[in-house]
């Protein structure tokens, strides 16, 4: 069963990926982790660590805190 938070925070992950028109592929060269990296977040099949957090907030111009909310 997935957790509530992760769910939670891949959504916000995609809502903001797709706000800005940036891809799966984009957001992860931006973030500089792996494609597939990506789509496992949004998905919430990746529990993320505080590093990752910070590289995507980065990548996508927001707070680290506008992803966990």
């Amino acid at each position: 069963m997935k957790s509530n938070v992760l769910i939670k925070f891949g959504n916000r992950v995609r809502e903001e990926r797709a706000k800005q028109g940036l891809s799966q592929e984009a957001l992860a060269d931006k973030a500089e982790v792996h494609r597939t990296y990506i789509g496992m977040i949004e998905r919430a099949e990746k529990n993320v660590t505080l590093i990752t957090i910070e590289r995507l907030a980065k990548a996508l111009g927001v707070k680290p805190e506008d992803l966990v909310r």
